[in-house]
C-alpha cells in the first residue's frame, strides 16, 4: 500500500509573504538606528515587525497539520484569503487616493471592500465544518485565511508609502496627524503608515475569530 500524499497547505507562500514584507519594512525604516525616534521609543516602528515574526511562528504551527483533510481545508481558506487580499490592498490603495478621506462615498467604497473580505474570511472558516470538523477548526481557517490577506494589505500599505499615496491623506495634514506632531511631515505620513499596518496584522485575525464562529453557525457538515 503506497503512502498517501500530503496535500498543499499554503505554507510556503505564506512565509515568503511574511519575509517580503519583513524585507520592504527594514528598508521603509532605514537608518535603522533613527526607528528610536518614533513614537514609544520606537515601538511604531518595531511593532509591524514583532507582528510579522509572530506570523512566521503561528504559519509553521498551523501549517503543521498531518491530517489531509484539514491541509486540504486550510489551502481552500488560504485561497479564500488571497482573493480577499487583494480587496483589501485595494481599500488601501483606494485610501491613499487625494480626496479619498472627504469622500462619504470614498468612505463606503472602503467598507465595502473590507465587509467584502471579511465575508470571504468566513467562506474560508465555513469550509472546515463542510468538512466535517467543528467550529473550533472553522475559526483557524478563517484566521489562516485573513492572515493571507492581512499580509498583502501589510505589503500594499508599506510599499505604497515610498509614493505620494498615504492611507488617509487629506488636504488639511494637522487633521490628518492629529495628536502626531512629531518630526517632519514624511516622519508624520510613516508613522501613520506604521500604525495602520500593525493594526491590520493584529485586528484582522481577530475579526476572523468571529466571522469563523458565525459562518461555521450557519454551515452544517455535508452528507457522507
Amino acid at each position: 500500500m503506497g503512502i498517501e500524499k500530503r496535500s498543499p497547505i499554503f505554507r510556503a507562500p505564506l512565509v515568503l509573504l511574511i519575509l517580503a514584507d519583513l524585507g520592504v519594512l527594514g528598508y521603509r525604516l532605514w537608518p535603522w538606528d533613527q526607528v528610536t525616534a518614533l513614537p514609544g521609543n520606537g515601538a511604531t516602528g518595531i511593532d509591524p515587525a514583532v507582528g510579522l515574526i509572530g506570523y512566521l511562528g503561528v504559519s509553521f504551527w498551523i501549517g503543521s497539520a498531518r491530517d489531509n483533510g484539514a491541509r486540504k481545508c486550510l489551502f481552500t481558506a488560504a485561497w479564500f484569503g488571497l482573493f480577499a487580499g487583494l480587496l483589501l490592498a485595494a481599500a488601501v490603495l483606494f485610501s491613499g487616493r487625494p480626496g479619498a478621506a472627504e469622500s462619504g462615498q470614498g468612505h463606503s467604497l472602503q467598507y465595502g471592500l473590507m465587509a467584502a473580505a471579511v465575508v470571504l474570511w468566513g467562506t474560508g472558516g465555513s469550509r472546515g465544518v463542510r468538512s466535517g470538523y467543528g467550529s473550533g477548526f472553522a475559526v483557524l481557517c478563517a484566521v489562516w485565511s485573513a492572515m493571507v490577506s492581512c499580509l498583502m494589505a501589510f505589503a500594499a500599505l508599506i510599499a505604497g508609502s515610498f509614493y505620494s499615496y498615504s492611507p488617509g491623506q487629506t488636504a488639511d495634514p494637522w487633521k490628518q496627524y492629529q495628536g502626531l506632531a512629531i518630526g517632519s511631515e514624511a516622519t508624520q505620513a510613516l508613522v501613520q503608515t506604521l500604525l495602520t499596518a500593525t493594526g491590520y496584522l493584529l485586528l484582522g485575525p481577530v475579526v476572523a475569530v468571529f466571522a469563523g464562529l458565525v459562518f461555521a453557525g450557519f454551515t452544517k457538515p455535508a452528507k457522507a
